[in-house]
Order: structure tokens, then C-alpha cells, then sequence
């Protein structure tokens, strides 16, 4: 079980209930595809370009937004016991509304694979090598399959 803090900073976001709702199907799904069954707590920011642009800046020196950013609460590598707290994830409203368009894909489709996508990344997952990258989406793939979200990748 994951307990899920969700602020509301910045942006024309659903209402919290429907944040919830989104984020709790995107955790269940990558929970059940990595098999995990443990307790923890992590914290959704829903935001705007301008706040995740200065975070992305001050804390992986680009100057520009992004959709998501995963900040660990500890290093855990996968397959590592959870820690009581597992992190915070930062979303932008705009640049998801923006990319979801460009894709041509629902926003709550594109939103739930990016919580997953931050997910992933909390439980140290990454995709700076080809090898990590294709480990990583395919645990996407087939956690948003769970949901009867197509690939993202496709």
C-alpha cells in the first residue's frame, strides 16, 4: 500500500479526487507488474512549466520544462526493500497537456503513464542506456496494458 500526498501548486489540473484516482491506478498497475507488495509513502506536486522549468534547472542544470521529475527520498536500486518514504514526483500541467496533443493520446492516459514513468524511477529504474531504457519501458508497456492504455512507446 502507497500512501499518496498530492498537492495542487500551480496549473488548471483536475480536481484532487480525480488526481487520486489517476495516481492510485498508475501505482496498483506498476505495483502488480514488479510483483511488489510493500508499504510506503511518496507525494505527487501537480504544477506548472514555469516551477518544474526552475527545478529542472537548479537540479539537473536544464533550463527548460519538462513533464515529470522524480526527486528520491533514498538511492534504491530495483528490487530493493522500500523505504518509508519513497520520494516526490513534480508534474507540469502544461507541457503533459502539450505532448498528449502532439501524440494525439488522451491527458489522463499520458498523466497516469508519467506517474508510472516517476514511479519507476523512485524504485531506481532508469533510462540512460539503451539496456536500462528498454528495461524500463517495457515495464511501462506493460503496466499501462494493465489498464488498457496503449503503449506509449508504439
Amino acid at each position: 500500500m502507497i500512501d499518496i500526498d498530492i498537492s495542487v501548486e500551480a496549473g488548471d489540473w483536475p480536481d484532487e479526487e480525480a488526481l487520486r484516482r489517476f495516481a492510485a491506478k498508475a501505482l496498483d498497475a506498476a505495483l502488480a507488474e514488479l510483483a511488489i507488495d510493500e508499504d510506503s509513502e511518496l507525494s505527487l506536486l501537480f504544477t506548472d512549466d514555469a516551477h518544474i522549468r526552475v527545478l529542472n534547472r537548479e537540479w539537473r542544470g536544464k533550463d527548460k520544462a519538462t513533464n515529470v521529475l522524480s526527486f528520491p527520498a533514498f538511492d534504491v536500486a530495483p528490487g530493493d526493500p522500500f523505504p518509508a518514504m519513497l520520494g516526490d514526483i513534480v508534474l507540469a500541467r502544461e507541457t503533459i497537456v502539450g505532448e498528449a496533443g502532439l501524440e494525439q493520446k488522451p491527458f489522463d492516459h499520458h498523466l497516469v503513464h508519467l506517474i508510472v514513468h516517476g514511479l519507476l524511477h523512485l524504485l531506481g529504474y532508469d533510462h540512460e542506456t539503451d539496456e536500462d531504457a528498454e528495461e524500463m519501458e517495457a515495464i511501462e508497456r506493460r503496466a499501462l496494458a494493465r489498464l488498457a492504455i496503449p503503449d506509449p512507446y508504439g
